[in-house]
């Protein structure tokens, strides 16, 4: 179930994936989830990776939406964007962990920058985990599962401490019940002499014990209480002058009685001395604690049931944490399986394919007189698709490359200077096509040189590669900042691209003209690629009959990162 502002959301229609967490049954309440992301294609991945969960999925565009919805609901997880406008997800996260209603929801960064700087500060704000753009879906959901799983436990633990809570206060309302009744009955009190013997007893030691008072007097008071001694702690030689006062009373003490059936009862006793007539009586009270004895016993079962439950949680969770450690190092591992593999395989193709081109190349030289009609046509369509195959390989290898080792070195960088190589590369293209580039003047970043030349290489020429026949190439390059990022934007006046394509545009062999169209369907895909590895986000901006619009956002260099009035600001280069 999604929900978005108070209103639903249809989920997409996907295959069922397995999970840890068990799906909520028929009238049992789903686990909310809090999806915290400014870019709405982004909430739509987050559904559809999340929907086979079956819990209640609620959508906030910023940190601001969020928290007014934390202060209505209680959520089983948070999954928060680090990289929003006005409010970041660092920002968000203090405040939520600052009220005590969601101090301790548990909060899941998702970034696509990998640093030890963003991994401390979510630490430190009481991050659970960060997940990593791309995000793979099996590892979202086995993660979230997780987290819900333990707010159902929770949830249930805190039902079960309800109930014992319940069952605590209605003994204690029966204990306070029963000693408001001994209070307004008397207890059973026995007089006896110095030596034992009973004197006097009243009707509720009639009742406690089964005898009657004849039974009593004049018996000795081991008959109803074997164990029971008396030390007078204040006695004096002089105790026959204290007549008629009550001297100090030890403190009570617990021993078993005797029934008149033979039957054994706990009881509480205290007793105190009374002189009268010079004659030392003793005065003891009787309870009968039967029943405190066995609400004690209920309770330190009840006490023991809560220790074996807490003990069975902790190794469930345990158990828990382990398979998704487990689950997240296997798929680790076969990314970089897969990306190896796909490095190897576009790095071996290219020989054999290269030695194909070389020897049609020299066939169609050597023996081009030779070659008319339909051989001569064969001979450089075999050429042509050989040298496509080859860029295709290229483009590929460059691509998984991109996902090899330990990503790129982030160094400062000049986007001046990235953008002059790039357009050296591409000079002659600019030349041949008449292209008129505007450029306003482009900051330093953290990156990687190689990577940003690449970046802008691509986006330039896919504005010459696709202009109008009939008027020149026109390309706008500038740059803005934004918060904590610069927003580069790079427009040109060609045939543009339709709204409907927006997203498409970034998949790997992604063409949108066909094949008469040079290139292979990897550049966009390249530079979506550079931009997420380098903490940012890039997409188009579809305005149909002004051409194509390319926006991207890459992190300001840390120097550049000066706190002023409670805002980031920087110089602009």
């Amino acid at each position: 179930m999604a929900r978005n502002g108070g209103e639903g959301q249809a989920g997409r229609a996907m295959s069922p994936a397995p999970s840890l967490a068990t799906p909520a049954a028929p009238g049992q309440r789903k686990v909310k989830i809090l999806l915290v992301d400014d870019t709405p294609e982004n909430l739509v991945s987050l559904e559809a990776a999340l929907d086979s969960l079956g819990e209640e999925l609620v959508f906030a565009h910023s940190g601001r939406e969020a928290l007014r919805y934390l202060l209505e609901d209680n959520f089983g997880a948070i999954l928060l964007d680090v990289k929003m406008p006005d409010m970041d997800g660092f920002e968000t996260a203090e405040l939520i962990r600052s009220r005590p209603r969601s101090r301790n929801t548990p909060i899941l960064f998702l970034t696509g920058y990998k640093s030890d700087e963003h991994l401390f500060r979510g630490y430190d704000l009481g991050a659970v985990d960060f997940l990593f753009k791309p995000i793979v879906p099996e590892v979202l959901r086995s993660k979230v599962s997780v987290f819900v799983e333990l707010s159902r436990k929770a949830e249930l633990l805190e039902q079960q401490a309800a109930v014992l809570r319940a069952q605590t206060e209605t003994l204690q309302k029966a204990e306070q019940q029963f000693r408001s009744l001994l209070e307004a009955a008397p207890d059973a009190m026995i007089i006896c002499q110095a030596s034992g013997h009973v004197a006097l007893v009243n009707t509720c030691t009639e009742r406690l014990f089964g005898y009657s008072r004849e039974e009593l007097l004049n018996r000795h008071i081991h008959m109803l209480v074997p164990e029971w001694t008396f030390v007078n702690p204040s006695a004096t030689p002089d105790e026959s002058s204290l007549d008629g006062v009550v001297q100090q009373a030890g403190p009570p003490i617990e021993l078993d009685g005797v029934r008149h059936d033979g039957v054994t009862i706990p009881i509480e006793i205290s007793s105190s001395p009374l002189q009268v007539g010079g004659e030392l009586l003793i005065t003891t009270a009787v309870r009968d604690i039967s029943v405190r004895k066995r609400i004690q016993r209920e309770r330190e079962a009840a006490e023991e049931q809560v220790r074996n439950l807490n003990a069975h949680l902790e190794q469930l969770n345990a158990h828990l944490e382990e398979r998704v450690r487990e689950r997240t190092e296997a798929l680790v591992k076969s990314n970089d399986e897969l990306a190896q593999f796909a490095y190897i395989a576009s790095h071996d193709l290219q020989e054999p394919l290269r030695t194909v081109s070389l020897y049609t190349q020299a066939l169609s030289d050597r023996y081009k007189p030779a070659l008319v009609g339909e051989g001569l046509t064969f001979v450089n369509f075999i050429v042509d698709n050989a040298t496509r195959m080859e860029n295709l390989i290229r483009d590929l290898l460059e691509y998984s490359s991109l996902d090899a080792g330990e990503g790129p070195k982030m160094v400062p960088v000049s986007c001046e200077e990235a953008l002059d190589l790039a357009l050296a590369n591409l000079e002659a293209r600019i030349v041949e096509s008449g292209t008129v580039l505007r450029r306003n003047p482009l900051p330093s970043i953290s990156g990687d040189l190689v990577q940003l030349t690449r970046l802008f290489q691509n986006l330039i020429g896919n504005s010459i590669k696709y202009r109008h026949a009939d008027r020149a190439p026109e390309v706008r390059i500038s740059a803005a900042r934004t918060g904590r990022d610069w927003l580069f934007s790079i427009q040109d006046n060609g045939i543009g691209i339709d709204p409907q394509y927006a997203e498409r545009v970034f998949g790997i062999f992604k063409r949108l003209h066909g094949r008469d169209n040079p290139g292979t369907g990897m550049g966009l895909a390249i530079c979506r690629k550079i931009v997420s590895t380098h903490g940012g986000r890039i997409w188009l901006d579809p305005k149909p009959g002004e051409g194509a619009k390319f926006l991207f956002m890459l992190p300001c260099a840390p120097s550049e990162r000066v706190l002023a009035h409670g805002h980031e600001t920087s110089a602009v280069a």
